[in-house]
């Protein structure tokens, strides 16, 4: 295969050396290895996959959406009869191609893009569901007679989401408020972080910030650099002038500006995104970096803002989406994982042991465009914390 895999890659002495943990591929329907390697990077976040699988036990709505789908395939993976082989993610693929056209067809498709896709669409499920239940409950309540009185409205937070205010009065008068968010999902508890952005005018000094959430973080590579290099330059301060001048209120004007972006919130799993795929004019097509960006295994973010409340958050790699390829339309993807202190490679139907020795190969290569390369796409970090 070429992945830097150790010599003794029966699935079984990799079954007897983690006994706890089953080591299924996922079969390729022709061009699902974008799918297959990120499904596989997600199951191997543990918080993510324990909340898949409680998300299976404990849902009451027997509607088939991609979650649901997906807690099937997890549940087949976890409980199943065999410990190693492969599955057919067959039902998760029919719904995702039947839910999105994009998917739907034989050309390559881009992991990163899967990614967005199924954590948003996770998300939105969830929320949806989530106010399902809270509209049901609403009624229910209604039509009680209860000592206590409420009153529930809608009301938006500033930041374009919304969240329901209730007002209740217990037995002796007294008025809770109690503010729960619809859109605070697992998915957001373990993915989501938040980024601040800090424009200062160089006219009148006003600075203004404004928050951004984030369930993934893309960041632009540069050549023969590490990852906390490519996290330091993407905040770095910018200087915004000519026809990229910034509109200031107060100046009521186009202005000079310096902008920056600093992490605010750090997320449970942080999911970072090398983008790697460039867009050349001369060319008139996209191209792959293939730029050497070493990886450690311990992160810890520098480029956090002065009121960062867990800037002290460490992480530690638990998997990595590896593009194999010369280009974003010809490639492959496979998976790289960490589980009972031995790394692995899940290659769709394949799994093999990995050398960690060998982790250099998915860094990159030198700067020449269109050379053959198996670069990391996608990191999966774990904070210690979670």
């Amino acid at each position: 295969m070429g992945h830097g895999v150790s010599s003794d890659t029966s699935a079984h002495a990799i079954v007897e050396q983690n006994s706890n943990e089953h080591y299924l591929g996922l079969v390729n329907f022709g061009n699902t290895c974008y799918c297959n390697s990120v499904l596989q990077a997600l199951y191997f976040c543990k918080p993510f996959r324990e909340r898949v699988l409680n998300y299976r036990s404990t849902q009451k709505s027997k509607k088939e959406n991609l979650l649901t789908c997906l807690a099937d395939l997890f549940h087949m993976i976890s409980s199943g009869k065999r410990r190693t082989g492969a599955l057919q993610p067959k039902k998760f693929i029919n719904k995702l191609r039947k839910e999105n056209s994009t998917f739907d067809n034989d050309m390559q498709q881009d992991a990163h893009e899967f990614l967005n896709h199924l954590l948003n669409t996770c998300a939105d499920i969830l929320i949806a569901e989530k106010k399902e239940e809270k509209d049901k409950h609403d009624k229910q309540r209604n039509k009680t007679n209860s000592v206590a009185v409420s009153n529930n409205y809608i009301q938006s937070n500033g930041d374009g989401q919304y969240i329901r205010i209730s007002n209740n009065i217990n037995t002796n008068g007294d008025i809770i408020n109690t503010n729960l968010s619809i859109e605070d999902t697992w998915i957001h508890e373990l993915f989501q972080g938040t980024l601040v952005s800090t424009t200062k005018c160089l006219n009148c000094e006003t600075i203004s910030s404004k928050d951004e959430n984030f369930l993934d973080l893309s960041i632009d590579v540069e050549e023969n650099t590490s990852i906390t290099t490519c996290l330091r330059v993407f905040s770095n301060i910018e200087t915004l002038s000519g026809e990229s001048k910034y509109y200031c209120e107060t100046c009521s004007s186009k202005q000079e500006a310096t902008k920056r972006m600093r992490i605010k919130k750090l997320p449970r799993i942080l999911a970072l995104h090398l983008k790697r795929f460039k867009y050349f004019e001369v060319f008139k097509q996209y191209k792959k970096l293939s730029y050497r960006v070493v990886f450690p295994f311990e992160l810890r973010l520098l480029n956090t803002s002065e009121d960062c409340t867990n800037s002290d958050r460490i992480y530690d790699l638990v998997s990595l989406v590896v593009h194999c390829g010369i280009g974003p339309n010809r490639g492959h993807y496979i998976a790289v994982v960490k589980r009972d202190g031995s790394w692995l490679v899940f290659d769709d139907e394949t799994v093999d042991r990995l050398d960690p020795s060998n982790f250099e190969e998915f860094y990159g290569v030198s700067h020449d465009l269109g050379r053959q390369s198996e670069t990391s796409y996608i990191l999966f970090y774990e904070s210690r914390d979670v």
